[in-house]
């Protein structure tokens, strides 16, 4: 393990100081806090940057709940900000919003179909060249959990493939399609030349965005997680898989940590902070060279706009408890709560006892 003076910083600065970024992944298990997390790194990069715009990929969308703003799969501006946008958008293709149901779009939204994956590569694509044509400083993906956000992230080779599987048809059938399209009467725009030259066109933003991802200059990916044994092992195969498709993660968040701070007595949260400690010792001996940002568990939500900017702070230094356990300021605190509740206690039985009736034979 690093040398204490080598461990990076458990913040994350380095995002906001890396002026070059240009795409920011937010990803984990489900339920770790991912969108409340992006939604925090998303006002912190507005105020170093120029325009940001977070896009949520999730079909479950929690942006609004976050914000508690509606959007929609168009950039909105955030209440209360002049350069933060932020719109929710489904990866997948709807036959609605593949044009008419018949000719050349009909025939890929039945194509999509048919090899498994390419749609939401295709749905993928199209919303990355609309992106794209939009000047934003920054975007800021909240992810869908693990496994559809690693789909996402094979959309390449997946195109790539469907690209691949039209060819093999052209080379085994020849013209039949062109015969076929021509015996029925359809028009030019729904003949192979056609469908592949869409999906050339497809495959050609693909490739430029996919430079773009494996480039760290422009990408990196965080990891959301909590300190659970699922949650270890999800971040892990998340952190293999990114590293096969060559895209730079060198950042965790681990929320909803439970620290040992005023005076904690309960046995259900000491045993629990105790397993915590556990897996926090692993993450730590695992990603010794990552940024490793410890966020505490909150006895309420963080919704709002207000909510997000209070709970910021914890992103850009580390969190410390209030009261260090064994000083004399919290053994104090801890007798004071001791006292208060005996009290209660004393009140409580006092109570008890005017209120019980001598039983009448």
């Amino acid at each position: 393990m690093a040398g204490q003076e080598e461990i990076p910083e458990g913040t994350i600065r380095n995002v906001l100081e890396q002026e070059s970024l240009k795409w920011v992944f937010v990803g984990g298990k489900g339920g770790v806090g991912k969108t409340t997390c992006s939604s925090i790194l998303s006002i912190l990069l507005a105020s170093v940057r120029s325009s940001v715009l977070i896009i949520s990929t999730d079909p479950a969308h929690n942006l609004s709940d976050a914000f508690q703003q509606r959007f929609t799969k168009s950039p909105t501006l955030v209440n209360g900000f002049t350069n933060l946008y932020a719109m929710e958008v489904d990866p997948t293709v709807e036959p609605e919003e593949t044009g008419s149901s018949d000719g050349m779009d009909g025939f890929l939204s039945d194509l999509a179909n048919s090899i498994p994956g390419i749609d939401e590569a295709m749905s993928f694509a199209e919303m990355l060249k609309l992106v794209q044509t939009m000047d934003y400083s920054v975007i800021v993906f909240d992810t869908a959990p693990t496994g559809h956000t690693l789909r996402l992230l094979q959309f390449p080779s997946t195109l790539e493939k469907g690209l691949a599987k039209m060819m093999t048809l052209k080379s085994k059938f020849g013209g039949l399609l062109g015969q076929m399209t021509r015996m029925f009467g359809v028009g030019e725009e729904f003949g192979e030349d056609a469908i592949l030259g869409r999906l050339e066109g497809m495959k050609e933003v693909i490739e430029q965005v996919n430079r773009q991802f494996k480039d760290p200059d422009l990408t990196t990916f965080v990891c959301v997680c909590i300190p659970e044994f699922l949650s270890l092992y999800e971040t892990e195969r998340l952190v293999q898989e990114l590293t096969k498709f060559e895209i730079d993660t060198h950042n965790i968040i681990i929320n909803q940590v439970l620290f040992d701070e005023e005076g904690v007595e309960s046995k259900l949260l000491k045993a629990r902070m105790k397993m915590q400690q556990k897996y926090l010792d692993q993450f730590y001996m695992l990603y010794d060279d990552f940024n490793i940002t410890k966020l505490p568990l909150l006895p309420q939500e963080v919704c709002g706009v207000e909510a997000l900017k209070d709970f910021s702070q914890h992103f850009l230094k580390p969190y410390k408890p209030l009261f260090t356990r064994g000083t004399l300021e919290e053994i104090e605190i801890r007798v004071s709560r001791l006292q208060e509740q005996l009290k209660e206690a004393e009140s409580e039985l006092e109570r008890a006892r005017k209120g019980k009736k001598p039983i009448n034979n």
